[in-house]
């Protein structure tokens, strides 16, 4: 099946919930209202309920109660918020995907979101697009198990999900893989042109010239979430750290290996979002 009639299959895509959707479009408005997302996002039961719990976690450290959501937009500020909501609106949008341990897919994306707003901190890149392009990365993922299910799982049983080979052996046996099918679904929900891009490149983003910071924010975290997911940890996961692209940000490998905290110790507080 090509990539074209995949992303045509009613079967592979997801529906974005429509304030998802009115939030991806904000990305282009810099005149949004704090009320205007309040209102939006308590239009939808499940994300507002959602979103407060969020506000309340220990993630947040607030010193009282938030009781509305335009309390939680206003503390939180416009940007965590919609960064918040598209995020569930992604978990909500697969309920069952052939294959997929979907809550092992959505932590390990949350790990990579964690790692990559960590990492874009010390960089100095945008924080919130990182934390949001992290759950994202591997959206194609989601996609190919539920468009082709019986060959994306006779794909696993020699490379799986999380190995490292995975889109070389995605781009053998179909001809694209995951990161080319998340583009194109960002494309087509509006995203604006630094998610797709992103997603396209932050496989191999030395690459591209001049240099994505963001592409090579994505690839370290993506590195650090699937090291996790392999239970790496001293010499292998040092044998595993991408030093180029590390070093083509300007970031030293002992921050990395020694001075990253755990994803789990990052994520603490934010597995709301993924239930």
């Amino acid at each position: 099946m090509s990539l074209e009639t995949l992303l045509e299959n009613p079967n592979a895509l997801p529906t974005a919930p429509k304030v998802v959707d009115e939030l991806i479009s904000s990305f282009d408005d810099p005149d949004v209202s704090v009320e205007e997302i309040a209102r939006k996002v308590s239009m939808d039961p499940v994300l507002s309920a959602k979103l407060l719990r969020l506000a309340n976690s220990a993630y947040y450290h607030v010193s009282r109660r938030i009781g509305n959501v335009e309390d939680a937009v206003r503390m939180l500020g416009f940007v965590t918020v919609r960064t918040l909501v598209i995020s569930s609106g992604l978990v909500g949008g697969f309920k069952t995907v052939p294959g997929l341990d979907l809550k092992r897919f959505w932590r390990y994306s949350l790990h990579a979101a964690v790692a990559g707003k960590w990492i874009a901190k010390k960089v100095g890149v945008n924080t919130d697009l990182a934390f949001t392009i992290g759950m994202m990365h591997a959206i194609g993922q989601l996609v190919m198990h539920a468009g082709i299910p019986a060959e994306a799982q006779e794909l696993d049983k020699s490379v799986g999900t999380y190995d490292d080979g995975r889109l070389e052996a995605e781009m053998a046996a179909f001809g694209y893989d995951y990161s080319q099918v998340g583009a194109e679904l960002a494309l087509r929900w509006k995203f604006p042109d630094v998610f797709p891009d992103t997603i396209r490149d932050f496989a191999d983003p030395l690459r591209q010239s001049p240099l994505s910071r963001m592409a090579a924010v994505i690839h370290l975290a993506v590195w650090r979430a699937r090291a996790e997911e392999q239970k790496l940890s001293g010499d292998a996961l040092a044998a595993s750290l991408p030093a180029e692209v590390a070093a083509a940000l300007g970031l030293a490998q002992e921050e990395l290996l020694d001075g990253m905290p755990a994803v789990s110790e990052l994520s603490a507080g934010l597995e709301e979002l993924i239930h």
